[in-house]
């Protein structure tokens, strides 16, 4: 007796759809300031703001916002440093259910009007000291500015949040938007060398928090937490701000990382928590020297490039405090792994991956699909799955095609993964990490070749003691043009970001070329690189 074949299933919501659920990243200042109401939220300048207060501060701007037609899906830019003004603007816009962009502070009006114009921004709300670079990025995008901390009397004709938030109705609660809307799109250098957007969920961001706080610290509300990891970056968004207030600890504001002040903040403070990238720490352990005064930490963290090992044990001796290293991209919410609080710490690794994050590693050289390598067979590229994946970058399907392969993404770093230990060993491409930040070659060559003088260019990565690595750049001038070095570091200077102009130029009479006529940086490398 033959089986029937079973009719399909229909589609059904309850099923097929995207249900009811709700989850927003705004809630997290929301229910911490039900929760720890009192305690303080953040310190800044000698003073205090509680839970409490930075949520009423919050709900009004998220008022001023919703009158100036600010809602659901809507792209709302944010220029602005680490002072409480971002808190409030984060998730005041969060709040309504719009998408926040923040954009990097030392960004020049023609990068600014680029993230402007390729996230549709509806507004950009800007501090009043970066208003010299935002102003002409905001009008030549026709990006409407609304200003935060702008002295009333200070004669500039532009609309101030805070006046206008004084003026509003305060939002009552937040909007409710499902877990997979976008929360956040942060610019990040990609293939192309021009940055691209990535789109992060609410609920890769919120499950990061609770994965971290679960399986890598032990956070506590009465923790006090050094907030010098700039908060435009997701390492400072999220591994700073959005875990400390989601468990009610205080986060210690510095708008520019100065390693005495840093220490002198801590020190007043009584910071328990240091969470910085591998450039802060060398400041600190140089701030060390000068002054005895040490805060009581409990541990340390460090993100955004590999940190010495040298420097990490220094660190430890110098603060008393153990370095636990982690590993991760925007693209991943952004924390892959880490030395968990807890267990032996493993200099030069980047240790166990956090709940619900699946990490392997593939052949770098088969792109089409996701080879696996067994785990302990050796080196290959870093794949990564999981609740933490972005939703893909911001207008560009194919570049979204190729870095998420199989369900995979694509790091684009090389390293090993042995008994459920991860270790970064070398960068799959070009790509310079000079203080935690990216620089991608291609953009700073670009930039290069607007030059007058140079004919070609050629920017590469060189190992540097402080920044990790260092931007160098290989020039090539044309016939009858003489080149100076100094003058051609300041041509870039003053078109890019200060983290990406090259600190050291080398005029030459050609670059090395392959056979099929890419320029072999790995050569300039070689010939370039400071001896050991």
């Amino acid at each position: 007796m033959s089986k029937e074949t079973p009719m399909p299933h229909q589609p059904d919501p309850a099923v097929d759809g995207a249900g009811f659920a709700t989850l927003s990243v705004a809630g997290i200042l929301s229910e911490a300031a039900t929760r720890h109401p009192d305690r303080a939220a953040l310190h800044f300048m000698g003073g205090a703001t509680s839970y409490r207060d930075l949520w009423d501060q919050t709900r009004a701007y998220a008022g001023a916002l919703r009158d100036r037609g600010i809602g659901r899906g809507d792209r709302v830019a944010m220029l602005v440093p680490n002072v409480p003004d971002f808190a409030r603007v984060y998730y005041a816009a969060l709040s309504l259910g719009a998408v926040v962009v923040p954009v990097h502070l030392l960004f020049k009006a023609d990068e600014i009007a680029y993230v402007l114009d390729d996230s549709g921004a509806d507004l950009l709300v800007v501090a009043a000291p970066l208003l010299g670079e935002a102003v002409p990025a905001a009008a030549r995008a026709g990006v409407p500015i609304v200003t935060v901390l702008l002295p009333a009397d200070a004669g500039v004709d532009l609309p101030r949040l805070e006046a206008e938030a004084a003026a509003s109705v305060p939002l009552v609660r937040h909007t409710p938007v499902g877990p997979l809307d976008a929360a956040t799109i942060l610019y990040t250098s990609g293939t192309t060398g021009t940055p691209k957007g990535a789109v992060g969920s609410h609920l890769s961001i919120v499950e990061q928090v609770h994965c971290t706080l679960i399986d890598a610290f032990d956070l506590r509300s009465d923790d006090v937490v050094f907030g010098g990891l700039p908060l435009f970056h997701t390492f400072g968004q999220t591994a700073v701000m959005n875990i400390a207030f989601r468990v009610g600890a205080s986060v210690i504001l510095l708008p520019r990382f100065d390693p005495d002040e840093a220490l002198a903040l801590m020190v007043a403070q009584r910071a328990t928590v240091f969470t910085a990238v591998p450039t802060m720490y060398v400041g600190m352990l140089e701030a060390a020297r000068r002054s005895e005064a040490r805060p009581p930490l409990r541990y340390a963290v460090s993100g955004g490039a590999a940190l010495p090992v040298a420097v990490l044990e220094a660190f430890s001796a110098a603060y008393g405090a153990e370095v636990h290293e982690g590993y991760g991209l925007t693209e991943t919410a952004p924390t892959v792994s880490s030395n968990p609080l807890g267990e032996p710490i493993r200099p030069g690794s980047v240790g166990r991956t956090l709940w619900g994050v699946d990490v392997a590693i593939a052949d770098p050289e088969v792109e089409e699909a996701i080879a696996l390598i067994e785990p302990g067979d050796g080196l290959g590229e870093i794949v990564v799955r999981g609740h933490n994946l972005f939703k893909g970058y911001l207008g560009r399907p194919e570049a979204s095609a190729a870095a998420v392969v199989e369900g995979w993404f694509r790091t684009g770093d090389l390293g090993t993964y042995v008994d459920g230990v991860l270790t970064i060993v070398d960068r799959k491409k070009d790509m310079i990490v000079r203080g935690g930040y990216n620089v991608y070659p291609t953009e700073v060559e670009a930039v290069l070749a607007r030059h007058p003088g140079i004919a070609v260019a050629a920017v590469f990565g060189v190992p540097d003691e402080v920044k990790g690595q260092e931007v160098c750049a290989a020039v090539v001038a044309h016939d009858g043009v003489v080149l100076d070095p100094d003058e051609v570091i300041a041509f870039a200077k003053e078109r890019i970001a200060a983290y990406k102009y090259p600190r050291v130029v080398h005029v030459v009479p050609d670059l090395p070329l392959g056979g099929s006529g890419k320029v072999l940086k790995r050569e300039l490398v070689a010939r370039f690189a400071p001896v050991p």
